[in-house]
């Protein structure tokens, strides 16, 4: 299979990875002797700085499966950008150990330029070694001359998929199709006929892989197929084109040795993950509550007292979680007269008060939703909720929009980090807006959340325009 293929070809490549990482450690310490102001003491023992080194390469593993697909044409910059990530581990591992130890008489000055070299053969072995080692691996051997069925136009849809995976050994040598083919799936591979021509072709042209380009329904044919290249020993895969048919991508699940296809994946179903960003949840909001709001609310409530009486607090219900509705507070902003509560806010709404202006543009109007978080109704992080009206008039430009209730709704959240806060004018900018949002439920990570939180601290100091 080219799945195993592809995570052998990781593996290799990191234990190579880590080889020459600690190679270049101790072959660093006998140059040292060479290089002048850089000393080492003979007495220092450099094993445990190997074990860290390994410790710390080891760690980093998940950034190079990350590139996985893309590992054998990664560059220059993507190798300095991997090398600066596992430089970073290293460098952990190493402090730490000396930290552990209370280790004096190694050189930090060596450890500190070892560092800084490691980064540098890292880049260069990044840049240049996997495609070659990917062509020692799967070297002629080890090739697999593959044969494609489909009809005309579905070899088109993988000409990506089968340019990048040639350093695996994918070598196509035909197209098969009962229909006539395009000019440029004759391009990726040569026609060689109906789908009758197979048995020949399998034999003459030493097919060792066959792939279906789509799913047939006539379970016969299949089975035809299939027993033809058992019969050459050939293997057979079936491209999942289900996304293509769907218009969106459908995520496989494997449930109580059931198989299951899902729209979306939801990391916040896991109980520990949900654990996790409750915690975060609490930590930030406890605080905040007890400490920054009463003399926040005793500063706004002055300055509504002296421009627009009235309550403190503007309490409305919003849409939550599994569409449940729920109260949300914020900061009264606009004059206490009677108006369409579901009429968004302007950048020039006559309704705010002037200081108002300054409590929405600083955010400052927000802050009482951390009492809805403590509650348990919001979450730091998350979706913004909306009016119920809005919820419904918002459900009928973007299909899509309602997905977003899976997830805890939140003071602040990717779309808004990403520009796309505040009044909500046309349909483009709805869709944008539920796009982040739906990429944060789909990709929720508690590295997400402090990322989000950090870049929303700056927003907060720096508002962008579209804060009124």
């Amino acid at each position: 299979m080219i799945s195993h293929r592809q995570r052998g070809l990781i593996s290799v490549y990191a234990f190579t990875a880590n080889g020459v990482a600690m190679g270049t450690l101790l072959l660093y310490a006998q140059l040292i002797w060479f290089l002048p102001r850089i000393e080492l003491s003979k007495t220092v023992n450099l094993l445990p700085y190997c074990v860290a080194v390994f410790v710390g390469m080891a760690a980093s593993i998940g950034y190079v499966r990350h590139r996985g697909y893309t590992l054998h044409r990664i560059g220059w910059f993507g190798g300095m950008a991997l090398a600066a990530r596992q430089v970073f581990f290293v460098a952990t591992c190493i402090f730490a150990l000396m930290f552990a130890t209370k280790d004096r008489e190694v050189s930090r000055l060596f450890l500190g330029t070892y560092l800084i070299l490691l980064s540098g053969v890292l880049t260069v072995l990044h840049a240049s070694f996997p495609r070659l080692l990917a062509q020692m691996l799967f070297s002629d051997n080890a090739q697999l001359p593959t044969v494609f069925i489909g009809r005309g136009g579905d070899l088109e849809n993988i000409d990506d998929w089968i340019e990048n995976r040639e350093h695996l050994g994918i070598r196509p040598v035909g197209f098969l199709s009962e229909t006539k083919p395009t000019r440029a799936e004759r391009a990726i591979a040569p026609y060689l006929g109906r789908l009758e021509n197979l048995p020949r072709v399998l034999r003459e042209k030493q097919v060792r892989q066959v792939i279906l380009l789509e799913w047939i329904l006539e379970t016969e044919t299949v089975e035809n197929i299939v027993e033809m290249c058992e019969a050459e020993g050939c293997r057979f895969l079936i491209h999942n084109n289900l996304d293509a048919r769907f218009a969106r991508p459908l995520i496989p699940v494997q449930e109580g040795g059931r198989h299951f296809l899902a729209l979306q994946e939801e990391p916040l179903e896991d109980p520990l993950n949900r654990a996790a960003k409750r915690a975060l949840d609490i930590a930030i909001s406890l605080p905040v509550v007890l400490v920054v709001l009463p003399p926040l609310c005793l500063a706004v409530w002055l300055m509504q007292r002296t421009q627009a009486p009235g309550p403190l607090f503007f309490v409305k219900p919003r849409g939550g979680q599994n569409r449940r509705e729920f109260k949300m507070f914020k900061f009264r902003s606009m004059y206490l007269k009677e108006h369409d509560i579901n009429q968004q806010a302007t950048a020039a709404d006559c309704r705010i008060f002037p200081c108002g202006k300054f409590l929405r543009r600083s955010s400052l109007d927000e802050f009482p939703q951390f009492i809805n978080v403590l509650l348990g109704n919001m979450s730091v992080v998350g979706p913004r909720p909306h009016l119920p009206q809005h919820d419904t008039d918002f459900s009928q430009i973007s299909r899509v929009y309602r997905v977003r209730a899976l997830v805890k709704p939140g003071i602040t959240g990717l779309a808004q980090i990403n520009g796309y806060r505040g009044e909500i004018t046309d349909p483009e900018k709805l869709h944008r807006r539920v796009y982040w949002d739906l990429y944060y439920v789909t990709n929720w990570s508690l590295g997400m959340d402090i990322h989000i939180i950090l870049k929303t601290a700056i927003h907060v100091m720096f508002p962008p325009k579209s804060a009124y």
